[in-house]
């Protein structure tokens, strides 16, 4: 069983920053791939990135790549999503999640956070 607790979201204008956080616990954390979905106003969940159990090997959606940047530290139980340059059609509640493998779908992923919101304004 793994419990994943999001942070690090808020309002933010067009063109900045924020870091998401996403906290574990469980014996059986770094055992996961994990990665990040979100789910904007009125449309169904998405993928953004995915990370592999050692942290060597990550997947990200086509929109945001070059600007979202997925990492893990295991020591401390932590996944990350850096977000810079931040458009208004990233708005959206973003999870975290715990999964089988590097997966796209939702469904390949058992273990899911609260969310977090972020808000870019623009």
């Amino acid at each position: 069983q793994v419990q994943l607790v999001e942070s690090g979201g808020g309002l933010v204008q067009a063109g900045g920053s924020l870091r998401l956080s996403c906290a574990a616990s469980g014996r059986a954390y770094s055992s996961y791939p994990m990665g990040w979905f979100r789910q904007p106003p009125g449309k169904e969940r998405e993928f953004v990135a995915a990370i592999n159990r050692s942290g060597g090997n990550t997947y990200n959606q086509d929109s945001v790549k070059g600007r979202f940047t997925i990492s893990r530290d295991n020591a401390k139980n932590t996944v990350y999503l850096q977000m810079n340059n931040l458009k208004a059609e990233d708005t959206a509640v973003y999870y975290c999640a715990a999964g089988y493998g590097l997966g796209l779908r939702a469904d390949e992923y058992a273990y899911w956070g609260q969310g977090t919101q972020v808000t870019v304004s623009s």
